[in-house]
């Protein structure tokens, strides 16, 4: 929990309220004892609420422990914070549908999860921004777009990432794609990038964006460095600079004032393209907090895959967003800097500036 959350419960009015209202976003600010009960509990345990004068603040467990009190079994106060098991929870479930060779149902994640289908498609949507019948899709679409790239026959590629049939690939992955597999095959010909070359705090930087989003952020020490390193990802494309005024503009201008103070999540559109394991690397990279830091192995956990610490290494060196996607905080197990395409040096000041 950061300081600016823990200060908001420093007085027991503050702190009153926060259990009235199960307010979760104080969890580990305080623990709540009962003297009624001999308990101790989370402030939002949805246990029946206590009377006021039966309560003591504890700012620990062990606190609560030897003051004679016993954790509660509704709220289970000793376990993992409910956010971290929720997340463990989904990476469990996405790990599952990675790794079944056809995508399992709802009924059979909830199943073999052991919690109801209702509540673990809420979770999974709440924790990844879709179901996992979209996450299941993206999956199969990411394959097919992968097979496509490298020049596999378009029905033998549909068949091969699990599609029925060309019908239902149709239906399904153009919308994920962005394109029909003929320009996926030919690594989105016809499709407009429109970049802007500017100066920022890190030295020379390039934004560029398709319709949908932000797909390249890059630092070079020369704009012709950046702009070949964003031609080899979209070979076939048309480039154009930005025009002043328009949206590609105004997303370019965020993208810079993020740059700026990467402290706030990012608001413009992205348009993140990588496989399924990819995109829950970036997505998992995206959950750590602005100065702190993850190792490989402990991003490669996060995800449910402890043994995947060189592919989580490879898809970090496979991002094209720099700052927005944060791998600049993945540091060694020695605590030492790791690499960073885009230079130690940068990777530092990133990392100051965010400790403040």
């Amino acid at each position: 929990m950061s300081k600016v959350q823990q200060n908001r419960f420093v007085s027991e009015d503050a702190r009153w309220k926060a259990i009235c209202s199960r307010d979760v976003t104080a969890e580990g600010a305080f623990w709540v004892a009962v003297r009624t009960t001999g308990v101790y509990c989370r402030p939002g345990c949805p246990a029946r609420l206590p009377r006021r004068e039966n309560v003591d603040f504890y700012e620990t467990q062990a606190a609560a422990r030897a003051a004679g009190f016993r954790p509660c079994k509704r709220c289970q106060p000793d376990d993992p914070p409910l956010a971290e098991r929720q997340a463990r929870l989904v990476a469990r479930a996405a790990n599952m549908i990675e790794q079944a060779e056809t995508p399992p149902t709802l009924d059979e994640l909830s199943n073999q999860i052991g919690v109801s289908p209702h509540h673990l498609h809420r979770l999974f949507k709440a924790q990844l921004g879709i179901t996992p019948k979209q996450y299941a899709t993206a999956k199969r679409a990411r394959k097919l777009q992968a097979a496509l790239a490298a020049g596999t026959r378009v029905t033998d590629a549909v068949y091969d990432a699990g599609f029925n049939a060309p019908s239902r690939m149709y239906e399904q992955s153009v919308p994920r794609l962005g394109m029909t597999p003929g320009r996926a095959r030919q690594k989105g010909q016809g499709e407009e990038v429109r970049f802007t070359l500017a100066e920022s705090w890190l030295g020379r930087t390039l934004v560029a964006a398709t319709e949908k989003g932000i797909c390249s952020i890059q630092f070079g020490e020369t704009d012709e460095e950046m702009m070949d390193a964003l031609r080899a990802c979209f070979p076939l494309a048309d480039f154009t600079e930005a025009e002043t005024g328009s949206a590609y503009a105004d997303w370019v201008e965020q993208t810079l004032a993020f740059i700026e103070k990467p402290l706030v999540a990012p608001s413009m559109p992205l348009d993140v393209r990588g496989t399924a394991f990819q995109e829950q690397v970036w997505r998992a990279l995206m959950r750590v907090q602005p100065g702190e830091t993850r190792t490989y192995g402990e991003i490669a956990k996060s995800i449910g895959k402890p043994k995947a610490v060189r592919a989580v290494a490879s898809a970090c060196g496979a991002n094209r967003l720099a700052v927005v996607i944060p791998c600049h905080r993945i540091i060694g197990k020695d605590g030492a800097m790791s690499g960073y395409r885009w230079g130690i040096k940068r990777k530092e000041q990133l990392l100051e500036r965010e400790r403040g």
